[in-house]
Formats: C-alpha cells, structure tokens, sequence
C-alpha cells in the first residue's frame, strides 16, 4: 500500500512540474537588443553585417530610412524554406537588422524571430535565432512590457482590436495577367520611385512563383500629398522609447502568382508596436492617415491605377 501511495505521488508530482512548465512560457516580444560593437554607426554597421554574413546570412538589401539609422535585411535558406511552407510565408522571408544612433549610443537590434514566424505561421525559427544570436548577440527582448503569449500571437489569432485586421486580411493591390508581368511592372515601378517609394530588395520563393520586395517610403509622395506615411513620420511620433523599433522597416510588397499583395498595414504597424495606445500624444491617432498612405505607395508600386 505504501508503495503504491509513493508511486501516485511522484505521478502526480511528474504532472504538476509539467504542466507548470506549460503555464509559464515566456510571452513573446517584437524585437532583440543585440551586443553593440565599438565604433560609429557606419563602423558598427559594417561590423554587423560581416558578422551576419560570417553566420551564413544573405545580405539582400539595406537603407537608411532617418538619419542616424540603418537597417540591413537579410535572408538564409531556412527563412526562405519556412516561408514556402505557410500560407502568405514570403513576407517573413526577410530578416530586419537596424543599427540606431540614440543620442549618441549605438543599438543594435533586430526582429525576433520566434515573434514574427509565430505570427506568421512560419514556427518560431529556432535555427534563425540561433544564429542571429551568434553573430549579434541577445542581450534582451523588447518592444511589449507585457509581451504577447503564443497562443495568442498567429496568423488567426493576433489583432490589435476589434474590427482590426489579422495576418490573412491581405490587400490585394492587382493582378496581373502572369507572374512574370506582376514582376516586371514592381521592379519598373520602384526603379521610377512610383508613389515616393524606393526598393530596398527582392527574395524569389524557391519552388514558388512568389517574389517579395522591400519597400522604403522616403517622400510618401502618393496621390493624396496630405498623408502622414513616410518612414521617418511614422517612427517619430510611435517610436518614443528607450529602445528604438528600426527595424520595424522597411514593407514588404509580394508578388505571389498573377497577384501583387501586401499585409494591411494597420495590421504590421500594431504588430510591431502592440503597447501602443490609440489616442494620446504618441497615440495611433496620430497617425491616422499612415495606414492608408501606405496603401496608395504599395498599390502604385503593384501597377494599380486610381482614378484622378
């Protein structure tokens, strides 16, 4: 009887410990602070992307969307194939690296990989993280005081808000009548800086007929001028932290088939910046124009024509 009394208790301690370690995982946050090299930022820059490339990234693409900030965008071969797999995955095929001058001292940061194929539906990326980690270090996850739990962070589950898009409400800006012409018309439109946008890279899909571009918004020069949607007027006014969200850019505009899409942008912004209340002086309100000014830069981009 003792013996058997031992054994239900140790079971049912088994239990208990395992179903504890469920109930506490670590909620996901948008971004990573990196380790931060010696030296300026275009030294600290040069520095990061030997290291990325040392650790087998593909530099695709970099800009400086302010002054005093970089973002370098990376891919590997277990981002491209992780991005094959899913539904809309291309749009996580790029890694975003950002080296900031803030007042003077240099972050390194960069999107954490476990939040965005997490929401996505990539999986959380473990071997990207790895290696990131590595070649920059992880000093510490930011961009969410709370973070988000994983359970409520994919592809049908995240939203900022009632009535707000999800991952798979994607805008359809045109289609076209192959992927070859799809193509054609975004390399022609950002090589013309068609509604104030500049390409920052292009990623082919293997096996896919799917292509994502990343899109800067340096003068948001679009059909309506009145719209607050250039990179640098967005992070300056949601932007406000400690710890810079950078690497929040650029967009990606994809081409998937005949169709050229983007993710809504009330949708990407939210999700890179989840603690961001709706009203106040650093408030969505603020820039309540953004998400539809980036519309009209990406569907101009994607070949779609409005009426004048």
């Amino acid at each position: 009887m003792w013996t058997r009394f031992v054994n239900k208790f140790f079971l049912a301690m088994a239990a208990f410990l395992w179903m504890s370690g469920q109930a506490v995982a670590e909620p996901l946050r948008p971004f990573i602070l990196g380790d931060t090299p010696p030296g300026d930022l275009k030294q600290v820059t040069e520095t990061v992307k030997s290291k990325l490339t040392m650790q087998g990234f593909e530099i695709v693409g970099s800009y400086s969307p302010f002054a005093n900030a970089v973002v370098i965008c990376v891919t590997n071969n277990d981002l491209k194939t992780a991005a094959a797999k899913a539904p809309n995955g291309g749009f996580g095929a790029a890694q975003r690296v950002a080296v900031t001058d803030v007042k003077g001292k240099i972050q390194v940061s960069y999107v954490n990989p476990a939040y965005l194929g997490t929401a996505y539906g990539m999986g959380k990326l473990e071997t990207v993280s790895t290696k990131l980690k590595t070649a920059l270090g992880a000093a510490k996850p930011f961009g969410s005081e709370k973070g988000i739990p994983e359970e409520n962070l994919g592809p049908g589950q995240y939203r900022y808000a009632m009535f707000m898009p999800y991952f798979k409400d994607v805008d359809v800006f045109k289609e076209h009548p192959d992927y070859k012409t799809a193509v054609e018309t975004v390399e022609k439109n950002l090589a013309a800086g068609v509604g104030g946008t500049k390409k920052v890279y292009r990623i082919d899909i293997p096996g896919k007929q799917v292509s994502v571009f990343g899109v800067a918004i340096p003068k948001g020069d679009g059909i309506d001028k009145g719209n607050k949607d250039t990179d640098k007027e967005i992070i300056d006014i949601v932007d406000f932290g400690d710890l810079k969200h950078t690497a929040y850019l650029p967009y990606e505009l994809m081409v998937d088939g005949n169709q050229v899409i983007a993710l809504r942008a009330r949708y990407r912004i939210a999700l890179n910046f989840p603690d961001t209340k709706m009203a106040g002086e650093h408030g969505f309100t603020k820039i309540m124009t953004a998400p539809w000014g980036i519309q009209l830069a990406l569907e101009a981009v994607a070949g779609f024509k409005r009426e004048q």
